[in-house]
């Protein structure tokens, strides 16, 4: 059965989820760590398939990470960007692979670059990065210049 945005936003309002209506065919939602599972799991029960991706922020001076899951629905032509909130000191997440099996490389990339663990992810080895021994590079307090020093030996001069 096909349900139009104001149906899965009330759905969504139904279960305690801040809501906000982007475009014709997108919303955003703000989902606790905790809820994360359940929120993800009704979502594919009223028709929400497809993981598209999964993307991290560090909001550096918030203390946190952003997660932010893209899920869209063929049968709606909605997408949901769902948005959680962890601890920089504890990034850890539950994975979702078991929801999404395409789940597995965007955990593995975003464990690799942001340092994020997801509890339950039997591979988070890495994909791209061969014997890295720094913080993870997309973390926002990972400094470039002093890491090529270090690893060049020299500064670049303009």
């Amino acid at each position: 059965m096909k349900l139009d945005k104001e149906s899965i936003i009330e759905l969504l309002n139904q279960k305690g989820v801040e809501v906000l209506d982007l475009y014709p065919n997108q919303i955003s939602v703000n989902i606790k760590k905790d809820n994360l599972l359940n929120h993800l799991v009704f979502l594919r029960s009223i028709g929400f398939d497809h993981l598209s991706f999964i993307n991290a922020v560090d909001f550096i001076d918030e203390g946190e990470f952003e997660l932010v899951y893209h899920v869209w629905s063929y049968t709606h032509k909605i997408h949901v960007l769902n948005k959680v909130r962890i601890s920089r000191n504890n990034p850890v997440i539950p994975t979702i692979v078991n929801l999404w099996e395409q789940a597995q490389f965007y955990e593995q990339e975003i464990h690799e670059f942001f340092g994020i663990i997801f509890e339950g992810n039997k591979d988070l080895s890495p994909l791209f990065l061969e014997n890295w021994v720094d913080i993870p590079p997309l973390r926002k307090d990972f400094d470039t210049k002093e890491f090529s020093v270090r690893l060049f030996g020299a500064e670049i001069r303009r």
